[in-house]
């Protein structure tokens, strides 16, 4: 078999590839990105970035870029589209949702992943594959084959790469549907508000809000799935909003038509041999609460430096096992707490009196923080073994000597703080920094960072270190 001409094919160019594809450039590794459609979505959907992944950016240094596109609102209100405030202090430099067009999002990525000097390459899809002890034969659907030494399936909820890995994708079928679009109205807004908010009484899903002049972003939810896979008409929404509205409020002239399911699924593995799964294409759950794209994208930036350090050849034996290990928990988690969220959007009357309980409870500061927490993904804890309560979580981008944490890693290396200035992190230099008295914002005496951003060691003792540094980076080099 011939040797590899690249080290990883990402199939996809969603939020997702894209950023793993960038991830994997700090490193110089060789990364081609096919992607089956020829063009962009053109359609404006509005996402969320949440605070984790706001803090990302931060870290590579493209939050100045995305803020440039996006709208700010506070970090609150949005699980199960609760009303409440959002939580005091929470504990992060840029503790806001960020809206912005999902276009954009992607956009900004792409270029920043070719930027780096990733490849991508539209209109390809990816047809099947074969892998042996050397790398991936990836045959695109026009009979071209590519080998490289990694796959990476960032192809989406029907991924074409997971299907072909025969990795099952266990979870439930969608039994409803939600219809979404952009389009104009032939009523007064003032029409609009008071029939909208007559039925979010019970139906908190239904939405008719203003979206520039004359234009409002629909959102109508369906009883039962469509047989058909192509996106709504304006007739299909017309028909379902006189069924629940009793009007159809004139809409005309849509500008994007379409649906999406409930279904929640988790694939059972996030890796076979050298072929690797990520964002939708590894788990899928209903919208609410606006996690799925910042899922992927923290998918791939927890998958980054460990594959390109496999590649490189200094990555500990299990270091890319630890991929799935972290990951597949987490995303447990968002789809147990958006099944939660569903039930509390029931019209039903047991579901609504948890609500109303519940809705009781999140007026207790804490309740509300740690649902908040959970949503934007600050509160995770990665196992990392018994330790320090900093020991596997993200450090916020606290105040440096040198400015602020973040932009000290922009380059996707590890990091060693240390209030001693007795440490080093010797021969591991060329893969960690090392910032001597950095700041008195740490109560503790020395941490050590992966280059995701979470506390990898907490101490003072140069032997313990080495230990970790061995653990997260492999050998020392000579």
């Amino acid at each position: 078999m011939d040797s590899p001409q690249l080290d990883v094919i990402i199939a996809g160019c969603g939020p997702t590839g894209a950023m793993l594809a960038a991830e994997l450039r700090l490193h110089d590794v060789r990364v081609l990105v096919l992607e089956k459609e020829t063009e962009p979505v053109s359609f404006a959907r509005i996402v969320g970035l949440h605070v984790r992944s706001i803090e990302l950016m931060a870290m590579r240094g493209l939050l100045d870029r995305v803020l440039q596109h996006g709208r700010q609102r506070p970090a609150g209100g949005f699980f199960a589209a609760i009303a409440k405030p959002a939580p005091k202090y929470l504990d992060s430099a840029h503790a806001y949702l960020l809206g912005i067009p999902q276009p954009v999002v992607v956009r900004l990525l792409e270029e920043h992943a070719i930027q780096r000097g990733a490849q991508v390459r539209r209109g390809c899809a990816v047809a099947d594959f074969e892998q042996d002890d050397e790398g991936v034969t990836v045959e695109l659907a026009d009979g071209e084959q590519l080998r490289s030494r990694y796959l990476v399936g960032c192809d989406g909820g029907r991924s074409t790469v997971r299907k072909l890995l025969g990795v099952g994708f266990p979870g439930e079928p969608s039994r409803n549907e939600t219809l979404m679009g952009e389009m104009e109205v032939g009523v007064p807004q003032e029409e609009i508000a008071a029939t909208v908010a007559e039925i979010q009484e019970t139906n908190k899903i239904f939405s008719l809000r203003p979206f520039g002049p004359g234009v409002y972003r629909v959102v109508v939810p369906v009883a039962g799935v469509s047989e058909r896979a192509e996106p709504p008409t304006l007739e299909d929404f017309k028909q379902h909003l006189r069924t629940i509205a009793g009007t159809d409020f004139g809409v005309h002239s849509p500008r994007w038509l379409s649906r999406f399911g409930d279904a929640t699924r988790l694939a059972e593995r996030y890796r076979v041999g050298r072929v690797l799964l990520a964002g939708d294409a590894a788990h899928i759950h209903p919208p609410t609460g606006g996690q799925g794209l910042n899922l992927g994208v923290q998918d791939a930036f927890n998958l980054g430096w460990k594959l390109a350090a496999q590649i490189r050849g200094w990555a500990p034996e299990t270091l890319l096992d630890t991929y799935e290990a972290e990951r597949h928990p987490v995303a447990e988690d968002v789809l147990d707490n958006t099944r939660a969220q569903m039930e509390l959007l029931s019209t039903e009357p047991g579901p609504r009196a948890v609500r109303r309980l519940l809705t009781e409870l999140m007026d207790f500061e804490e309740v509300n923080r740690y649902l908040i927490e959970k949503i934007t993904a600050t509160a995770i804890r990665y196992d990392f073994g018994e330790g320090p309560h900093l020991l596997g979580r993200r450090l916020p981008d606290i105040d440096v000597k040198q400015g602020r944490l973040y932009d000290l890693l922009h380059r996707g290396r590890g990091l060693l703080l240390d209030r001693t200035g007795r440490l080093t992190v010797g021969g591991w230099s060329d893969r960690v920094d090392h910032l001597a008295d950095p700041t008195a914002a740490l109560d503790v005496p020395c941490v050590l960072l992966r280059p995701d951003g979470h506390v990898a060691w907490v101490g003072d003792d140069q032997e313990d270190l080495d230990d970790h540094l061995s653990r997260w980076f492999g050998n020392p080099a000579n």
